[in-house]
């Protein structure tokens, strides 16, 4: 099967913002640790995983999709993948919180928004991709 430019790039986007967060996940990871030690790296990472999860999945799941005679049911899977990106969230987080309940809070707060916010960044990252 022969993909398009604009597939290709596409992809290229969502695997420079994966690495991103992944990038930032793993900051947070490190500065936990050089804060707080293992109990702040731990609670890092489980705030890092709990924001980057979903996000693999949404990637996942609109990487089937191509726009273009069929934008109605690119809309809907877009619609779809989003409110199952919301699900897990919610899920990971009543996951960690009662199975896992992070040692420090605020480590994990901290990484998941510095993950999360990651997404500002997506116009940068979009904007240095070369058209092949």
């Amino acid at each position: 099967m022969h993909r398009t430019a604009a597939t290709r790039r596409r992809r290229l986007d969502a695997t420079r913002l994966l690495l991103a967060q992944v990038a930032s996940a793993l900051l947070m990871v490190g500065l936990g640790a050089a804060l707080a030690g293992r109990t702040g790296a731990e609670s890092a990472l489980l705030g890092g995983l709990t924001c980057l999860i979903p996000s693999l999945y949404f990637v996942w799941r609109m990487g089937s999709v191509r726009g273009g005679k069929q934008a109605r049911r690119f809309v809907a899977n877009f619609y779809r993948a989003e409110a199952g990106k919301f699900g897990l969230t919610v899920a990971l987080f009543a996951l960690v919180f009662v199975t896992a309940p992070p040692s420090n809070p605020i480590f994990f707060f901290v990484a998941y928004v510095a993950v999360l916010f990651t997404h500002w960044l997506a116009p940068w990252l979009a904007r240095g991709s070369p058209a092949p």
